[in-house]
């Protein structure tokens, strides 16, 4: 693990990088060539755009989990010819034999497993940083976003910049911070603002776009529009139909288990689990848990959802209610305070509680470090067992953040082929229209969506039934597709 200084990235030929440890390049370079053969959707739209270079020169920021599967995305992005950059969006998610290998690659890449706070925003602060060749820098022109940091930052850096201009007194930069990460954000933007006053204004000018990958950032880009405080056009990756259903749905569905199971050994058959939330991410948990025979418990605040889950098989209740009981907790909201201090402290002895929505505030992570009298024990990396006073345990798992991937290596490479060609045609859509594109949050075509889920159906064997005209035209579609209207829900 990386702790050394931050304030100096290693240079290496035209490169500039840090990550863990350069020497895991090569193998990293095995894993990625594996990956390729498992990513047919994203090879497929690398193949067929290489030759015209529809990105050549656009200077691309990525803020996405570094690991092997996101390195066959940021390898695509240099094939059609981008300048790209990249960091990672989780202090626990990047595989730091993918990160060398990209750096290897001559890819400047900031990212390494096990990042404090203040090194995780240094490092997406330093993919914004492109060189201009006169010793000044420029901004990214496109940013891949996942779960909306990179998105924030600037932002937020447009704002305390116009604030310091307005003279506005009461400007956010200043303001008391509701958590550590907050306080972590203000002081970089401070010191940058110290070094370049103009810093964020100038990316501003030349930024023209960002797709989104995560249902919470998405949440966060619509918060932003409907505010009048977007600064750009975005597009909606995780709203697209081979995103939601696949990656939400089928990745957490290997993914989750994967993670629990490589952190504790733990025999699920016969546990209760409880999964907090039954959107794509929570259908996909719950369908895990019950394949390896767990008694499955669901929460949710949604009816339709909730009857959802019940026609399921599942029973559906409040979380208090299964405390003293459950033997496993998975929170998949993508909200906040899901599981607080006064739920773990009543939870069965050795009860186990991990998170697979984006962030790490849906479990009370801070307040649980600060109960009085508690003792935290680190079995290993991202496995902490606490003891409460009273003498009962629990396991946290990756400190509340992504279980499948500090514990795990994330999703497999076939699912995120799915989300990562639609994030590539999201960047080449977004750069066609730079100069039509209104601010506003848009969503990928259904037609290209089908045409994702097409590219995959050959690598599993799919033979595809075509429409006869006559039936097409019984249904009002074309032969071609797309088949479903934009409002038909899968």
């Amino acid at each position: 693990m990386a702790t050394a200084t931050i304030e100096k990235a290693v240079l290496s030929g035209a490169a500039e990088y840090k990550v863990a440890d350069i020497g895991l390049a090569e193998f990293g370079r095995r894993e990625i060539d594996v990956a390729e053969q498992e990513m047919p959707g994203l090879m497929s739209i690398r193949n067929k755009y290489a030759a015209d270079k529809p990105l050549a020169g656009v200077r691309i920021m990525g803020s996405l989990h570094m690991t092997i599967q996101t390195a066959v995305l940021i390898e695509t992005m240099v094939a059609l010819g981008a300048d790209v950059r990249w960091a990672s969006c989780n202090i626990f998610s990047t595989q730091d034999h993918a990160a060398a290998a990209i750096a290897a690659a001559g890819v400047p890449v900031f990212a390494w497993k096990g990042e404090s706070l203040e090194e995780f925003w240094w490092c997406t602060n330093e993919a914004m940083n492109f060189p201009d060749g006169k010793g000044g820098l420029l901004g990214p022109q496109l940013v891949i976003d996942d779960g909306g940091d990179a998105t924030l930052l600037i932002h937020k850096g447009y704002e305390m910049e116009n604030d310091a201009v307005a003279r506005t007194k009461d400007s956010w930069v200043n303001s008391p911070s509701e958590a550590h990460e907050e306080d972590v954000i203000k002081a970089l933007l401070k010191k940058v603002q110290a070094k370049y006053p103009s810093r964020w204004r100038d990316v501003v000018k030349e930024w023209r776009g960002v797709s989104e990958e995560t249902t919470t950032g998405v949440h966060r880009l619509y918060k932003m529009f409907e505010q009048g405080k977007l600064l750009v056009p975005a597009i909606n990756v995780n709203d697209s139909v081979t995103k939601s259903k696949f990656d939400n749905l089928y990745g957490c569905r290997e993914s989750l288990v994967d993670g629990i199971k490589r952190a504790t050994d733990v025999m699920v058959a016969g546990k209760v689990a409880v999964v907090c939330g039954y959107g794509d991410v929570g259908k996909g948990c719950a369908a895990s848990l019950r394949g390896l025979g767990a008694r499955v418990v669901v929460t949710e605040i949604d009816p339709i959802n909730a009857l959802q889950a019940a026609m399921e098989g599942y029973e559906v209740t409040t979380i208090e209610e299964t405390l003293g009981r459950g033997d496993i907790y998975v929170t998949c909201t993508g909200n906040v305070d899901i599981i607080t201090v006064e739920h773990m402290q009543r939870m069965k002895d050795q009860a186990i509680v991990c998170n697979i929505g984006h962030f790490d505030n849906e479990i009370q992570m801070e307040k649980l470090t600060a109960v009085a009298g508690i003792e935290k024990l680190t079995i290993k990396p991202q496995v902490d067992k606490f003891t409460f006073p009273a003498g009962n345990s629990i396991f946290v798992l990756a400190e509340g953040r992504l279980v499948n991937l500090g514990c795990a290596t994330g999703h497999p490479s076939f699912v995120m082929s799915n989300s990562f060609a639609n994030q590539t045609l999201a960047q080449l859509d977004l750069w066609k229209n730079k100069d039509t594109y209104k601010v506003g949050i848009y969503l990928i075509p259904k037609k290209l969506d089908e045409e994702v889920a097409r590219l995959h159906l050959e690598k599993i064997g799919v033979k595809l039934t075509t429409l006869s005209k006559r039936q097409a035209d019984y249904i009002g579609v074309p032969v071609e597709g797309p088949y479903k209207a934009d409002f038909y829900r899968y």
